[in-house]
């Protein structure tokens, strides 16, 4: 579904290199995690992923689904089924929450050849959803992430992940800011959304999200690039010793 190699990103402003050769590959239907001190450019993974104009891959590629996309715009991305969750969405007042979540499900569903959604079937997806998410019906009315607490903004991340199912969904830090309950919450929600034909890319500070999913891998990020690989024990150890001289057990 991933395959990135050698990939060097810097930012556009002034050419500051923040990836540093990053390789990583996530297979069809996997769930990883991306664990790293602050600073190692985790957000940055995702946002070069995602398209960002702030950054510019400078060399290496990235393949996803078997497409080269490192050229390709944000709207071609998601087009194409990538998803990213945002470390702190943006709130949009006078959208209402509900319309852009149709708006961008139609999209998806242009971009496969097929029809609009239709009224029936976007409001059973949309009620399994927050059945799922444990949502109020407020959602239903209210604009954008204007005035949500960061855990709703969270949950609405993965609620919108829910509709679209994606190929690719890219959450990067859905845990943060979260109470045990809403951690919960979230990660079932992530757990609902796996499938063979569907991988993430989990990024995250906490093992207690991970005791939850369960990520197939786990990689440390620091420095720009990856440098260890492993099972669920490597969280274990993270937590037990930090990051202190990770990179020099690469």
């Amino acid at each position: 579904m991933l395959r990135i190699q050698d990939l060097r990103a810097v930012l556009t402003e002034n050419g500051e290199e923040i990836l540093h050769g990053l390789s990583l590959e996530i297979p069809d239907g996997e769930v990883h995690a991306v664990m790293g001190p602050n600073g190692s450019g985790k957000s940055t993974l995702s946002k070069v992923l995602a398209g960002h104009p702030a950054y510019r891959v400078s060399s290496g590629s990235v393949l996803f689904d078997g497409r080269e996309i490192s050229e390709l715009g944000p709207t071609e991305r998601a087009r194409a089924g990538l998803f990213l969750s945002f470390q702190d969405p943006v709130e949009v007042p006078g959208l209402g929450n509900l319309d852009f979540a149709r708006m961008a499900l139609d999209a998806r569903r242009d971009a496969e050849g097929r029809a609009p959604v239709s009224d029936a079937e976007f409001s059973e997806a949309v009620d399994r959803a927050m059945r799922l998410l444990k949502m109020d019906d407020r959602y239903r009315s209210r604009d954008l992430n204007a005035g949500f607490s960061g855990g709703e903004k969270k949950r609405n991340e993965i609620f919108q992940m829910l509709l679209l199912s994606p190929k690719l969904a890219i959450l990067d830090e859905p845990d943060s800011g979260l109470d045990i309950d809403a951690l919960r919450v979230v990660a079932e929600g992530i757990n609902s959304a796996r499938s063979p034909e569907r991988s993430v890319l989990l990024i995250t500070h906490y093992r207690r999200l991970l005791d939850e999913v369960k990520p197939d891998a786990i990689h440390v990020l620091a420095g720009g690039r990856i440098v260890r690989s492993g099972g669920p024990e490597l969280a274990e150890e993270l937590e037990r010793s930090g990051y202190d001289g990770i990179e020099g057990k690469a």
